[in-house]
């Protein structure tokens, strides 16, 4: 992965880590994520746990935004923290079950991309609190019980030619990120 700016040792360092994680990750067709990048953009969806309302819909998002992206020669890839039976139904039901996945239990793509776990205002704060309303029982995507690390945060990354190209961080797990804006970088 590119670093932009001078390289320091703790730079170089972050560029190696990440350099072998997208050599590792590999999605659940047996493609690896550095493959695809270098293919054509990617676009890297971070998800928390299938029973997070923000990743229903994120999910949501992701079914209404797909066909542009695709478009665009955008490819989709989901990155996860639990159990592929879970994901399956999730993404069924949204109809995504097609799209490609990388399983990451461990969360070292979580970390190499900065992801880190959320401080308690980002997890249950107000600001989620209402949102959760709002996109769990207003907008029917629900609640579930957390079926991996309900403290990791998600994000979403536009991969090209191995870089970074564009992010999104979530600041809280309330945000919403628009995935064509992501896209178009």
């Amino acid at each position: 992965m590119r670093v932009a700016g001078k390289s320091n040792p703790v730079d170089v360092a972050a560029a190696m880590a990440a350099a072998e994680a997208l050599q590792a990750a590999v999605t659940r067709r047996g493609e690896k994520l550095v493959d695809l990048s270098e293919a054509g953009p990617v676009l890297l969806v971070f998800l928390r746990h299938s029973g997070c309302t923000f990743c229903r819909e994120a999910l949501s998002d992701i079914e209404a935004s797909r066909g542009t992206a695709e478009m665009s020669r955008v490819r989709i890839v989901l990155v996860h923290m639990g159990d592929e039976a879970g994901i399956d139904a999730l993404l069924a039901k949204y109809n995504l079950q097609d799209l490609d996945r990388i399983s990451d239990p461990e969360q070292r793509l979580y970390r190499v991309f900065g992801l880190k776990r959320g401080r308690l205002g980002q997890l249950m704060g107000p600001k989620v609190w209402w949102r959760g309303i709002q996109a769990g029982l207003i907008a029917g995507h629900g609640v579930g019980k957390p079926t991996a690390d309900p403290s990791q945060m998600p994000g979403v990354f536009l991969l090209k030619q191995a870089g970074v190209a564009g992010s999104f961080r979530h600041r809280s797990a309330a945000d919403r990120p628009d995935y064509l804006s992501i896209c178009a970088y």
